[in-house]
């Protein structure tokens, strides 16, 4: 079984040529291990260090340096719509105020599907709809930093650029 043990941010893909595709759902994209299967058969052991937030079009380093590419699954969704942006804003705000991951589009909100949100969604005013798409949400202000930086390179002392990351290279 092919082990995941790092990850590249989808703006340092460069045209990369990946071995397969996992279709992964919010939860499985937010966890740092676990067995996944690609969509052509690959078999793969996430083992990923600390806080983990994978989005669509990172790609996963396995240990014998192929790469994988991440996509989100379409999951069940509420979209939320709001009267006016004042509307969305009070939305956005009640949801946050309860700790649920949201989606922030240009003139919409989306959670995960749930009755309870559903039901106060509609207590807010907010017109909501049951859609079935991937989920982006919001990282907030403890997630974990986007991956931005390239490891196909090696490093020195005196490499001439700041790396902090949130991880070391051994």
């Amino acid at each position: 079984m092919a082990r995941a043990t790092d990850i590249i941010g989808a703006a340092h893909r460069h045209g990369r040529p990946v071995t397969d595709t996992v279709i992964l759902d919010y939860a499985q994209r937010s966890t740092a291990e676990g067995a996944v299967t690609g969509v052509k058969g690959t078999t793969i052991d996430i083992h990923l260090h600390g806080t983990v937030r994978l989005r669509t079009d990172d790609l996963l380093l396995l240990d014998d340096g192929s790469l994988v590419e991440v996509v989100a699954a379409a999951e069940p969704l509420l979209e939320a719509r709001g009267a006016d942006v004042a509307a969305l804003a009070r939305i956005a705000w009640h949801l946050g105020d309860r700790h649920i991951a949201v989606q922030l589009l240009p003139n919409r909100i989306r959670v995960l599907r749930d009755d309870a949100v559903e039901t106060l969604l509609a207590a807010l005013g907010a017109k909501v709809t049951a859609i079935d798409a991937p989920f982006e949400p919001e990282g907030g202000a403890y997630a974990p930093p986007q991956h931005s930086h390239d490891h196909g390179h090696v490093h020195d002392e005196h490499c001439g650029h700041d790396h902090h990351h949130g991880h070391k290279h051994d």
